[in-house]
């Protein structure tokens, strides 16, 4: 993982504009020895060919595929202006974060950070903070809390049960190897009886063993009964925060409105769209899938251009990496589109409602097609 000096770090800024700010930044990364004499031009011109601008306050200037000759080592120089900065049309840049990359080794970085700065609340502090210590415990991720545990590789779809042991023993497990209970929790799940929550939804955790926060969830293959009660799907949580009961929530409301079929049915990637809160819960949702032909998959410039498209239209879009962890983010962020770390061949589940679905769905695969501003593979 990527190492942030502290020397790299400079809380307080000034700077008069966008331009500025570039100028700055790169001035700061020359002096520590990331860059030689002229990689200015190139951040420049790359902002003209496309706003680094992610989203909750961030940018990240770079240089262009012409300029990394200048690179001497990769580096990053932090900027904070906690006036903000006018970085384009209604985009306000409080955090620069200058990138010198040889290779394709600032995607990884690009990846670790964004996952980091997708976070609201650790970007609001990243604006107010005046220490660097702090900044570099924000950026680097330490200052977050434990992290909660729920993708697809927790939810297992088509289970061979016919009771429940077999679904609660499935997840105890599931969460034991992700390292989020302990043997006494696994004990107590197995031998108490989950709570039936109806439409073959039931529920099982325990107040023992919980060491994070992480959601499990396993569907049989076939309902099937239980003392005449219909089971198809368990949920178990280990709690150690209030992060699962976001996901009790939306499942609550799936069941008030009567919608638990759609978990019935649906694949993993769409269980956890459903229980998480960046997921539309209309009925008429349209989904399609694409394939990232990008060579170097969704970095920031065909990521802005797949945004672009998105805002084109009038419906809400949410895009899920279904070679990644799965979870469901908003297609309108750069920020959150970038943190999915979608490489070429990952596979991206689309889902669009509101008026305009179908015609954002039918852009989305056209600009995907052609290459997202690179050109098509």
């Amino acid at each position: 993982m990527f190492q942030l000096d502290l020397s790299a770090i400079h809380p307080g800024a000034v700077a008069g504009d966008k331009e500025d700010a570039i100028r700055q930044v790169a001035a700061a990364l020359t002096s520590a020895g990331n860059v030689g004499e002229g990689y200015v031009n190139g951040m420049l011109a790359r902002e003209q060919q496309t706003s680094t601008y992610l989203g909750n306050g961030i940018a990240i200037p770079h240089g262009t595929t012409d300029t990394r000759d200048l690179v001497l080592q990769t580096g990053v120089q932090v900027y904070q202006y906690p006036q903000g900065i006018a970085w384009g049309e209604d985009q306000t840049a409080y955090v620069v974060i200058g990138i010198a990359a040889k290779s394709d080794e600032h995607l990884a970085l690009l990846r670790q950070l964004t996952h980091v700065l997708s976070d609201d609340s650790v970007a609001e502090e990243l604006k107010t903070t005046d220490s660097a210590e702090t900044l570099r415990s924000l950026l680097m991720g330490e200052k977050q809390g434990a992290e909660f545990k729920f993708d697809v590789s927790l939810i297992a779809t088509d289970v061979a049960a016919s009771d429940l042991m077999t679904l609660q023993a499935l997840n105890a497990g599931r969460l034991q190897q992700a390292g989020a209970v302990d043997t006494a929790f696994v004990s107590s799940v197995i031998s108490a009886r989950p709570l039936n929550l109806g439409q073959g939804i039931w529920l099982s955790d325990s107040t023992e063993g919980n060491l994070s926060s992480a959601v499990a969830v396993s569907r049989s293959a076939a309902p099937f009964k239980v003392e005449g009660e219909q089971a198809a799907m368990l949920i178990t949580v280990a709690v150690t925060d209030e992060q699962p009961l976001q996901v009790l929530n939306y499942l609550s409301d799936l069941l008030n409105n009567q919608k638990a079929a759609r978990l019935l049915t649906a694949d993993a990637a769409g269980i956890l769209a459903l229980l998480t809160s960046e997921v539309s819960e209309q009925a008429e949702v349209l989904t399609e899938e694409f394939t990232i032909r990008n060579e170097h998959g969704l970095h920031a410039r065909p990521g802005t251009a797949l945004v672009s498209v998105i805002k084109q239209f009038n419906c809400d879009v949410t895009v899920i990496n279904l070679d990644g962890s799965g979870k469901p983010a908003n297609g309108r962020s750069l920020m959150k589109v970038v943190a999915l770390g979608v490489k070429k061949g990952h596979r991206l589940r689309f889902s669009a409602s509101g008026e305009d679905a179908r015609a954002a769905l039918d852009a989305i695969g056209e600009a995907i097609a052609s290459g997202l501003g690179e050109g098509a593979a």
